[in-house]
């Protein structure tokens, strides 16, 4: 009896062509992965309301993307739902080339990588239409491409900005990546030197851990911004950054949770750590990375010293503590030095582009450092 060939998550067909031929006169052409739900909406919210911007809501589900964009009340000339599906590299060559007949002549000026999943209660892993274990295929190595295919485009631009969001939990020298149970831990990237598809799950060759494999491709996003920098930001002027923005911790990013966890988490977040922030200051905080002059600065992992504006936590002397008030200043964070092992970035860099397939026509073409 033959064994049913599992169904791919992307079907081609279900990537309908957007024509270009849309005017939207000066404003800067911005894609946001991940922009029908949580942060990415709420990112893509805050960039409309500047009205400097056409965002491109690169998601999974296109209807979606349509309906919360209209019950946002975004103008209808502000944005564009295509396509794209991280866990699938075919789905990630289709958008790029849909990107390309859409802008034309006009070069992509910002990408904000937003899109994630976060799995941490399956007792076996996923995986992508290309092998890879889910968390680490569409959080990283989706991304990885995406990127990598649109900095030829991006170079043309003046002012561009690439962010991927980092996150916390990716960062052992903070609380919530050092001393919550499993830490990021890449060990020496066997499983990528393994091939990195089915049956191996995780980075580090060992058996699979959700939390963790989440946690691992955190620390990939943050390697690939320093990765990032250090190749292209001289030859190219774009500017590459990291940023967190504090622990959203009713997104919707935590659905595989248990009940009991979604219930007093964000209490917890609010009312004794005060790192809590609503998605729409978070969107807010985005939206700053790449548009506040000050955040001009390549390389940087961006974080609040703060907390959120809506709410805030009792301290003795009636001051907000962690939240509340003005909702933080920006600043220039430390990483870890997981994320900082540049020799060990390196190595991630080269496995990485081995397992996605990327070729020479597809990569940057400029005078930069020979991937």
């Amino acid at each position: 009896m033959s064994v049913p060939t599992p169904k791919k998550i992307y079907d081609a067909k279900e990537s309908p062509k957007i024509l270009g031929g849309v005017k939207i006169g000066l404003k800067k052409l911005v894609v946001v992965t991940g922009a029908s739900s949580g942060l990415g909406l709420a990112t893509t919210i805050a960039l409309a309301k500047m009205n400097k911007y056409h965002i491109v809501m690169a998601c999974r589900d296109i209807q979606k993307a349509k309906r919360v964009a209209e019950q946002a009340g975004l103008p209808k000339n502000s944005y564009t739902c295509m396509k794209l599906e991280l866990a699938s590299l075919q789905s990630v060559r289709d958008f790029v080339a849909n990107l390309k007949a859409f802008k034309s002549a006009r070069p992509l000026t910002h990408l904000i990588c937003n899109a994630a999943v976060y799995r941490p209660t399956d007792p076996e892993p996923a995986w992508t239409d290309d092998g890879f274990e889910m968390s680490m295929g569409v959080n990283h190595l989706g991304h990885f491409l995406l990127v990598n295919m649109l900095l030829d485009d991006m170079s043309r631009a003046k002012g561009a900005r690439v962010c991927i969001v980092g996150s916390i939990t990716g960062n052992s020298n903070t609380v919530g990546g050092g001393l919550v149970y499993p830490r990021a831990d890449l060990g020496n990237l066997e499983g990528f030197q393994q091939g990195g598809v089915e049956p191996v799950a995780m980075i580090d060759g060992k058996p699979f851990f959700g939390a963790k494999a989440y946690k691992d491709s955190k620390v990939c996003n943050m390697m690939t911004v320093s990765e990032l920098n250090r190749r292209y930001h001289e030859d190219t002027g774009i500017v590459f950054s990291s940023m967190y923005p504090g622990c959203i911790a009713e997104t919707a990013l935590f659905r595989e949770k248990r009940d009991w966890f979604r219930k007093i988490f964000p209490a917890f977040m609010k009312y004794v750590t005060g790192g809590y922030v609503g998605e729409e200051e978070a969107g807010e905080r985005l939206a700053q990375v790449i548009d506040d002059p000050q955040c001009n600065k390549s390389g940087v992992y961006w974080s609040w010293n703060g907390g959120a504006k809506s709410v805030g936590r009792w301290s003795e002397d009636g001051k907000p503590r962690g939240a509340g008030g003005s909702g933080g200043e920006i600043f220039e964070n430390d990483q870890s030095d997981a994320v900082t092992d540049a020799e060990k970035a390196g190595k991630m860099w080269d496995l990485s582009k081995e397992l996605v397939g990327i070729t020479k026509k597809e990569m940057y073409k400029g005078g930069a450092l020979e991937l």
